[in-house]
């Protein structure tokens, strides 16, 4: 005798199959993508000038500390709820970056308000304001009307002291550096029109 879940058991089977089929191409074109990343041709770029949180001129190079590579998080600044949300997520992991590569966060903001606004949000980043430097725009990251976008630049330092910049990424609902998007996604209905806010309160 068949059960009344027989069937829909084997269509949740199906379903299931079809699902990690699909994760499995995913997860290929993203290592392709990664490869093809790695096949771009690099290039180099100027030892730009930032101003660390407390005003003072630092070097790129400087941002490298102790190690040969380095993360710059593009952020937008104190206005987006969004560039909050996802520099939240990167302090959370930060130790675990930092054992691998020099982490920083530049945003459009002076060093003041940028200084504060970390504070207040608990960042253990090393934090830098592009205020008075192209280096936003050269990398990509800032339009022609002076509008900021989020993302992320990857740079090497080679042994004659020169900077190479060796990948970029924008930041977005649904891309692969904020968790948040994915667990929602789970979720019966999705993110529903959900957007971030800096506070909960």
């Amino acid at each position: 005798m068949t059960g009344p879940f027989e069937n829909l058991s084997e269509t949740a089977g199906a379903m299931d199959n079809i699902i990690e089929g699909i994760s499995a191409q995913v997860l290929k074109l993203k290592q392709g993508l990664v490869d093809l990343r790695h096949k771009t041709p690099i290039h180099n770029v100027e030892d730009y000038t930032l101003k660390s949180s407390d005003g003072k001129d630092s070097k790129l190079s400087e941002l490298f500390g102790d190690k040969q590579d380095l993360i710059v998080i593009h952020n937008m600044g104190k206005g987006c709820n969004y560039c909050t949300m996802w520099a939240d997520g990167f302090n959370g992991v930060l130790p675990h970056l930092e054992d691998r590569a020099a982490v920083a966060l530049v945003s459009p903001d002076s060093p003041e308000v940028l200084e504060e606004f970390a504070t207040s949000r608990g960042w253990r980043f090393a934090l830098y304001s592009g205020e008075g430097s192209t280096f936003i725009k050269d990398m990509g990251f800032q339009d022609g009307e002076g509008q900021c976008k989020p993302g992320v630049s990857t740079f090497r330092r080679l042994d004659d002291g020169s900077i190479e910049r060796v990948a970029k990424a924008p930041f977005g609902p649904g891309d692969d550096f904020c968790g948040v998007w994915h667990l929602f996604d789970l979720l019966s209905g999705g993110a529903q029109g959900w957007e971030p806010k800096v506070s909960y309160d």
